[in-house]
């Protein structure tokens, strides 16, 4: 699959989801425009998170933040038992009192290139209670249930950014496999999305052929380098355009020199011109 796809839309501020199934097809990487937390109960599942594939055991928490490519691998002959949180990433922004930042989670994921939590049991224990409050909660037509709904959902962020803060999972080496090399390229070009990122200048920087890069990148991503680049610089784009940046300023700063180029690669990823972005 050449181009990732953009899946599930937002229009809350959160939403929840419990589901118990057999998934019968794969599904291809895809990305989303809010961020996502899987909180796996049962099966046997891996899950890819950009570079870093995952080997899941029951109440593992996968942050995947906005923009970021993902896809379970699934073993369907069992039952794949999920908690699915999507959150719009200025809700918990707005969220947050006294400079703790709701969002700080999915910063450290980003920051650390990884997306796995596995709670000890006392951790498990204290998310499982508020899931279930939060579940509950979304069911109930009780009087304040949109109040207890929304307070029960920001008690379990606070309560999964406390344990992500001293979470070492990203230690344990069993828990997952990447690549190092291709860790350090997607971290490289992540945080120059507004540079020179041509597949020559990559592959020289890290000592690599050009054929090598394009197929290791291919074989773990699901996607060409360039195309992945590409992707990476129009999300970051909606990101500036949303926050207030005009148009041509943030396809400048997402490394588009030709502004026409810029419109046209937009509106092919989102379907409507970047001024249309809300």
């Amino acid at each position: 699959m050449e181009e990732h796809v953009k899946r599930g839309y937002l229009n809350e501020d959160f939403r929840l989801f419990h589901i118990r199934d057999r998934v019968e097809l794969e599904l291809n990487y895809h990305y989303h425009e809010f961020d996502k937390i899987v909180v796996f109960l049962t099966g046997n599942v891996t899950y890819v998170v950009e570079s870093k594939a995952y080997f899941l055991k029951p109440w593992d928490i996968v942050l995947v933040p906005h923009g970021q490519i993902h896809r379970p691998i699934i073993d369907t002959n069992e039952h794949y038992e999920r908690i699915a949180l999507w959150m719009n990433a200025d809700y918990l922004r707005d969220s947050s009192i006294g400079g703790d930042d709701l969002r700080q989670c999915f910063a450290k994921a980003e920051e650390k290139n990884f997306a796995l939590i596995r709670p000890d049991s006392a951790g498990r224990v204290t998310l499982m209670k508020l899931l279930n409050g939060v579940e509950s909660a979304m069911k109930s037509k009780e009087f304040g249930h949109e109040t207890m709904y929304r307070t029960s959902f920001l008690q379990f962020m606070v309560e999964l950014n406390r344990i992500s803060a001293g979470d070492d999972t990203d230690k344990n080496t069993a828990a997952f496999r990447s690549d190092p090399k291709l860790d350090e390229i997607i971290a490289h070009i992540n945080a120059n999305l507004g540079s020179d990122l041509s597949l020559d200048s990559i592959a020289k920087q890290f000592y690599i052929s050009k054929s090598y890069l394009m197929h290791k990148f291919k074989e773990t991503t699901g996607c060409s380098a360039h195309r992945y680049i590409q992707q990476k610089r129009l999300i970051l784009a909606a990101d500036l355009i949303r926050e207030g940046l005009p148009v041509a300023d943030a396809g400048a700063r997402c490394g588009y020199g030709d502004y026409s180029a810029f419109l046209r690669a937009f509106k092919k990823l989102y379907g409507v011109n970047p001024s249309d972005v809300v």
